[in-house]
């Protein structure tokens, strides 16, 4: 078995970064060759994590026992950026980032596939963007130093502005994709500016007890500072990333971006940029400020309550298939909130794997929809109907991951929020009955969608291609790793294990004497 260097970890960045600039540059030599460059490259970034997977020593008995205070890295690569200001090129590798990684990398290389036939103007600086918008996620899952980690956060935003205002669609209701970036691009970059002040004020706080300059992450553990203090500060870290998960109400731009982002740009989107502030929660929102959250916690598990049931309501109500989605994830996300908030292990693996599979069936039904338009014009529930009579293979694909997204048995989004359910019933139990609410509405707004596209009389006889073998490929792929992911999900457990332990003892070691925590 390879054994990896630490100085793997900054290839994993330059990849994305190097094909993409590659990419941008041999457009002028051919339309095709942009594409086979973005393609290889992701290929590699997928390798290559997976080759890390396999290394194992994820879930180590010496990585178990040592959950304590201090983070445990399978691999760490740190040399010095501005020392000046205790800034340094930290990055690390533990389980809950490898998983991240593997889901980027997936999902990277579907949408460069599926984006194949639709995008045919500027091929290059297109696949330039979507290569350093990856880049950009893969440097959030890595970074350990705050000032990296928000220089990624703010780095990705950009190309994924462009992906929408240059290659996005006008949706149903007649939005245009400029104000939709725009739309993103200000909720994103606000949240942002809160998250550096959250920063600052951590780091100045740190110096003032230790009389240390430092952004590093494992030296801001554990920073002692007045409850009222700590509060402020973990609530500037929570709504940056509420805004990108997003909570209700933090959600508008949501909708109207992916309506208009194009299928590759969709599937980048609900696969992978939402997962960053779950795992920036996990990573960085609740282990810095343990006591701030603990005593947080019951709102950050009822707004989560509240967003499942609202995004799927709203779901219900939409006609433009991609909108009707995006309600989707503002719901399903809501379920990551609770368990993030639970604080044990079960509600903490039940995260993970709900994030691991809501990326998977989303970036697939994003793709569905990216697939039905291409061969429909529109994206309008109304003017479908009878597609199962014209089409073999794309509707019984679209009943899977549709079954996938409303939590059925056997596929991964159950197993993700039913321990989610589970380990939150232990922490409130009036928040898990209540959140056990929306998989009811879960399984009513996928029978409407599938009822109104597939199902009833056909509105034309025209004849329409099926699925080619390129298209059919990537839903096959993507249904078999849900199936799996419902049917076998130890790997992922045993993979983040010792990650969700740090996590949790965070949550145990916390004191707060005036607030009830049963369960905790």
């Amino acid at each position: 078995m390879t054994v990896f260097a630490p100085e793997i970890l900054p290839w994993l960045l330059l990849i994305p970064f190097i094909g993409g600039l590659l990419a941008w540059q041999t457009e002028r030599i051919s339309a095709a060759l942009p594409r086979w460059i973005a393609l290889f490259t992701m290929l590699s970034f997928f390798i290559i994590t997976c080759l890390l997977w396999l290394q194992g020593g994820y879930s180590g008995g010496a990585v178990i026992e040592a959950i304590g205070n201090t983070p445990q890295w399978q691999l760490e690569f740190q040399r010095d950026w501005i020392p000046r200001f205790g800034i340094s090129f930290h990055l690390a590798l533990d389980g809950l980032s490898l998983i991240m990684l593997l889901l980027t990398g997936l999902l990277g290389m579907m949408a460069v596939v599926c984006s194949w036939k639709e995008i045919d103007k500027h091929v290059g600086f297109f696949h330039l963007n979507l290569l350093w918008n990856l880049g950009g996620v893969a440097g959030v899952f890595l970074a350990v130093d705050l000032f990296l980690f928000f220089f990624f956060w703010e780095m990705m935003l950009v190309p994924m502005y462009f992906l929408i205002a240059l290659w996005g669609h006008k949706g149903a209701t007649g939005r245009s994709r400029i104000s939709a970036a725009t739309k993103f691009f200000i909720y994103t970059q606000a949240s942002g500016l809160l998250l550096l002040i959250a920063i600052i004020g951590l780091v100045l706080i740190s110096a003032q007890t230790t009389g240390v300059l430092t952004f590093d992450y494992e030296d801001l553990l554990n920073t002692s500072m007045a409850p009222a203090v700590e509060m402020v500060l973990m609530l500037g870290f929570f709504i940056a990333f509420a805004v990108k998960l997003p909570v209700v109400p933090f959600h508008s731009w949501l909708p109207d971006a992916h309506a208009q982002a194009p299928t590759a740009g969709s599937v980048d989107l609900a696969g992978v940029l939402l997962k960053t502030a779950g795992y920036g929660l996990l990573r960085f929102g609740v282990p810095l400020f343990p006591n701030a959250s603990l005593e947080f916690a019951p709102i950050a598990m009822w707004l989560g309550v509240f967003g499942i049931f609202y995004g799927a309501v709203l779901a219900c109500a939409q006609t433009d298939i991609k909108r009707l989605i995006a309600y989707t994830s503002v719901s399903h996300m809501g379920f990551v909130l609770v368990g993030i908030y639970s604080g044990n292990m079960v509600a903490l693996q039940g995260v993970v794997v709900q994030m691991l599979a809501h990326g998977l069936s989303a970036g697939a039904l994003f793709i569905l929809c990216g697939e039905i338009y291409e061969r429909l014009h529109t994206r309008d529930i109304r003017e479908m109907g009878g597609l199962w009579s014209r089409l073999r293979y794309l509707p019984p694909i679209a009943l899977i991951f549709t079954a996938a997204s409303l939590g059925l048995p056997g596929l991964g989004n159950f197993v993700g929020e039913i321990m989610v359910l589970l380990g939150a019933f232990q922490a409130n139990p009036a928040a898990a009955v209540l959140a056990s609410g929306g998989l009811i509405l879960a399984a009513i707004y996928g029978l409407i969608f599938m009822q109104k596209a597939f199902y009833g009389p056909a509105k034309s006889a025209v004849p329409l291609p099926d699925l080619s073998a390129r298209e059919l490929s990537i839903l096959v792929v993507l249904a078999a790793l849900l199936i799996g992911l419902g049917v076998y999900p130890q790997p992922v457990f045993d993979t983040s294990v010792a990650s969700m332990q740090f996590l949790n003892s965070v949550y145990s070691q916390s004191v707060l004497p005036t607030v009830p925590t049963a369960g905790w």
